[in-house]
């Protein structure tokens, strides 16, 4: 099957739904504000220049998960898709993923945003698999800590092959669609690189390599 790989963060969604979650997490006051807003506003800088170290971020936001229930996580992030991730559904990504989906095409989501995070946007937007940051749970709890390689810049190349290996798929005739310049290693490795909405490296890069760019947005 043709993979129709897709980023998560400002290409399907309009937002960021990792630093939302942050946000969220602000809003309620279950998070020490002032510390909290400044970091995750401070680590989302970063990443958008390049020179984000993925695992200082993955401690950061990872860490209030270990202070909450199983259940009380499941009722927190059920508000967080209703407040903050519905309003960045975009109704051409959903067309998109349609239309990979009618041309019978293996739909995957790869994002640096962690599983726990991702995983219901994941199975809201319909995909076939997520290939996404892993929290570490001990006991069904939450340890801060995350299991083996993050799925960010040469690292979803690496989850990636990975995956490939265990199921068996390839990648001839794949997409992938983004919107980073910190995605430039899987879009060089797939057929048929498609950038979306993106920041200005992307975009230069992009003219160069006259790939296609085109816009989701609502």
């Amino acid at each position: 099957m043709t993979l129709a790989i897709f980023d998560l963060d400002g290409t399907l969604l309009e937002g960021d739904s990792d630093y939302s979650w942050g946000q969220f997490l602000v809003e309620k006051e279950l998070v020490d504000l002032s510390v909290y807003q400044q970091a995750n506003e401070r680590f989302y800088q970063q990443y958008l220049a390049g020179n984000l170290d993925i695992h200082e971020y993955l401690a950061f936001s990872l860490a209030p998960l270990v202070d909450f229930s199983p259940a009380e996580l499941t009722q927190l992030h059920e508000q967080f898709m209703v407040a903050k991730i519905q309003p960045m559904m975009q109704q051409k990504a959903l067309d998109l993923i349609a239309d990979h989906r009618q041309q019978g095409h293996f739909l995957l989501i790869i994002t640096a945003t962690n599983e726990f995070v991702t995983g219901p946007i994941s199975a809201t937007l319909g995909m076939d698999h997520l290939i996404a940051p892993v929290p570490e749970q001990i006991n069904g709890r939450y340890t801060g800590k995350i299991t083996g390689i993050p799925s960010f810049k040469a690292g979803k190349v690496t989850r990636l092959n990975e995956w490939l290996k265990q199921t068996g798929h390839t990648l001839e005739g794949s997409y992938f669609y983004s919107d980073s310049h910190n995605d430039l290693p899987l879009l060089e490795l797939v057929d048929h690189p498609v950038v979306v909405d993106a920041d200005a490296k992307l975009t230069d890069i992009a003219k160069q390599r006259q790939w296609p760019h085109i816009s989701l947005h609502n």
